[in-house]
């Protein structure tokens, strides 16, 4: 599949991986000021905001590793601004999808890491 990037196909898995895990994708790339969140998704009790991170195989780090502290504190604004355009009864959670592709591959995923509740909103909350 020429020109799809590593970000977007890892991204396409991740979504097809959450829904067979019984996950309702609400929204993709969603975008504010702060920044980005790749994946909205809902499975009672929690709406869930995934970061996604895609590596070939012969990568040197493991993808959650580049989910910095910088990252996460953009990622938890972003969301914070989704629930008061969107508010919603159910517990934020914060998850990492890691998806390890095949050497040039990357639409064939030869590893998936739903790491739930990856990190926490801490005191960020009461920013908003």
């Amino acid at each position: 599949m020429a020109g799809v990037s590593k970000g977007a196909a890892g991204e396409v898995l991740a979504a097809r991986f959450l829904r067979e895990k019984g996950y309702e994708i609400r929204a993709g790339n969603y975008t504010s000021r702060f920044g980005e969140i790749d994946l909205i998704a809902v499975k009672a009790p929690y709406l869930v905001f995934v970061e996604v991170k895609t590596r070939s195989e012969d990568g040197l780090y493991a993808p959650a590793e580049a989910v910095t502290a910088a990252k996460q504190q953009r990622i938890i604004k972003t969301a914070m601004l989704y629930l008061q355009q969107h508010p919603c009864a159910l517990q934020p959670r914060f998850d990492v999808v890691e998806i390890t592709t095949r050497r040039g591959k990357p639409m064939e995923a030869a590893e998936i890491d739903h790491l739930q509740g990856a990190f926490e909103a801490g005191d960020l909350y009461a920013a908003f």
